[in-house]
């Protein structure tokens, strides 16, 4: 089990990477342009190498940003070429549902042996058939899960019972961390990886009462150094 970072913030990446508490980093286009990277694929290149060395020998996800079949394949062998603990991510399916995703998926797995991040993905079946076609990884975005009426926790069991019955060595990772409680349901339930946002892993390092309880102590020693 572990937790990954969710971020393509370099700074926030060292940070928790000197705590020793993050074993990975993932990223996708929406997180790199929240946290600033507006450059295009060249300073795509210069932060994902920046962080691959920093957290090295642990994984950085990241993502293709195109839908065209040969143009994923070439990105994806572009972008594993930049270090060796990059694994790219393909999103399931196209914007409309078109099924090549898949086909390149295969393709990439097989053929290049590129360690593949499937991702985007709401269901266990989903997770399966990305399984079954070779990813490394396959993502389920647990927060959105949850929003749509249905239970992440189910959905993690059933796609762990199916995995280790089929023998997939597909490792499962869980994203879209709404709340910090949802990082030990999800480890709980099956997930080897709950990928999660820097505000997430603050929240769940720092408590109200340990503040209250560090203080407390703080100022009995205070008063305890006074009196000797």
């Amino acid at each position: 089990m572990a937790i990954f970072l969710d971020t393509g913030n370099v700074q926030e990446v060292e940070k928790y990477m000197k705590m020793g508490v993050i074993r990975g980093v993932t990223t996708n286009p929406t997180i790199l342009l929240k946290d600033g990277v507006k450059g295009g694929k060249k300073e795509i290149e210069e932060i994902s190498i920046q962080i691959a060395k920093l957290i090295y020998p642990y994984p950085l996800s990241v993502e293709v940003t195109s839908n065209d079949y040969r143009e994923m394949i070439v990105e994806a062998e572009e972008y594993s070429k930049w270090a060796e603990n990059i694994n790219v991510k393909i999103t399931i399916h196209g914007p409309n549902g078109e099924m090549d995703n898949l086909v390149v998926i295969h393709e990439l797995a097989t053929k290049y042996k590129i360690q593949i991040n499937a991702t985007a993905m709401m269901s266990a079946q989903q997770c399966l058939l990305a399984a079954m076609s070779g990813a490394a990884y396959v993502s389920l975005f647990g927060g959105r899960v949850n929003n749509m009426g249905y239970n992440c926790s189910l959905e993690i069991k059933k796609l762990r019972t199916v995995l280790d019955s089929l023998e997939l060595k597909a490792k499962i990772i869980i994203g879209s961390a709404r709340e910090i409680l949802n990082v030990m349901e999800w480890l709980e339930a099956g997930a080897d990886i709950v990928t999660v946002v820097p505000d997430i892993l603050k929240g769940m390092i720092i408590h109200p009462y340990t503040k209250e309880t560090v203080q407390m102590f703080l100022k009995d020693a205070a008063e305890t150094n006074k009196r000797s």
